[in-house]
Formats: C-alpha cells, structure tokens, sequence
C-alpha cells in the first residue's frame, strides 16, 4: 500500500552540479508531507565524490526511498505510481538524449518517460555549456513532449553573496514548478526599485 504522503522523484546523473539534487533532497526531508524517491546514476555519484567529497551512501541516506537505476522494475517505472513528478537535477546530455528519444534504457529514462506519458511535470536541470546542435534538438523534444527545461542559471538580480546563495535561488524556482513550500531559499522578485527607475 502506498503512502499517503506526495511522492517526487529525483535523479542525480553524471554532469556537474550534484549539489542541486542533494539540495532537493535535504529539503525534502524538512516536509513532512512529502516523500522523495532517489534513482542516483554511477556517473551521478562519481561526480558528486569529486564535487563535493560525499559518498553514494551519504547522498541515498538522504532520500526516503532508494531505488538502482538498473532495477527497471521499480515502483517509479509504472504510471500507477502516484507522484506528482519527476526532477533531474542535473541532467547530463546523455540523460537528456535518452529522455528526449524515449530510450528507457535505465530507470532514470524510464521514470521520466513514464512521468511524460502520463502528462506529470518533469524538470530537466540540463548542465551543458557550450550546447551543440544535439543538445538544442534534444532539449526541443523533450519540451515537445512536455518537459521542462530548467537549466541552472543564476539569477544576479537576487544579489548573490555566496555559491549556496546561488544554488538556494535555482532549488527554490525548481520546487516552485511543483508547488512545494519552502522559505528563505528564493528572494523573490519585487520590482525595480524607485531609486533605481530614476536614475535613467
């Protein structure tokens, strides 16, 4: 039997910018209403090791159920599943391209593919620069079929002082496309100042 509680799948693939899942999923585990489903790819967890010193276990502690990216029998593999959706957070050009061609050669394509086909949002923070014409193509079918591209970009509006300061205003705008409450991770964005209107 299934929780009650609202179910959000996160993967963590190989591009650089591990920092944004685990962020998701600290966060997660402040809601005591919602539940995170954790599908960590090999190349996920090297490259959180070499970011940030943080072992596979340490990040799967994290999340409250751990599912392997080979196990294609997974819960999260089957439109039955209710989740309000799916977050690839970052999301190699690999993941992309498989996502994008509906490979569903691992758990994390499969998850997403199964969250599109059953029209749920499914956010892809793709971490890419500079994008080839691959990339672009891939990043207009997956929007084709529904999902969002939500690159990690820093919002200098926000006047970050800090790397956490930047990640923080990313994480929130990424939960904010799937209605979770959170606080103090955005400074949301109130209109130009007077001041600053005058002086032009």
């Amino acid at each position: 039997m299934q929780s009650s509680k609202k179910k959000l799948i996160v993967a963590i693939t190989g591009a650089s910018g591990a920092v944004y899942g685990i962020r998701i999923l600290q966060h997660l585990q402040t809601l005591p209403d919602w539940e995170s489903h954790l599908v960590l790819s090999q190349s996920g967890a090297l490259t959180a090791s070499q970011e940030l010193d943080i072992s596979r276990a340490e990040i799967e502690s994290m999340a409250d159920v751990v599912h392997s990216v080979k196990n294609i029998g997974a819960t999260i593999a089957s439109g039955s599943f209710h989740n309000a959706g799916m977050i690839v957070a970052p999301c190699s050009m690999k993941t992309l391209a498989a996502i994008a061609l509906g490979l569903a050669d691992n758990l994390v394509a499969r998850a997403a593919d199964v969250a599109l086909k059953e029209r749920r949002r499914v956010a892809l923070m793709t971490r890419e620069t500079p994008l080839n014409l691959a990339h672009l193509r891939n990043m207009t079918a997956a929007t084709e079929m529904g999902a969002i591209i939500c690159p990690p970009v820093p919002a200098f509006y926000a006047r970050p002082t800090s790397i956490d300061d930047m990640v923080d205003h990313t994480v929130g705008r990424v939960l904010d496309l799937f209605d979770i409450p959170h606080e103090n991770l955005i400074r949301r964005w109130d209109g130009i100042r007077p001041a600053s209107v005058n002086s032009y």
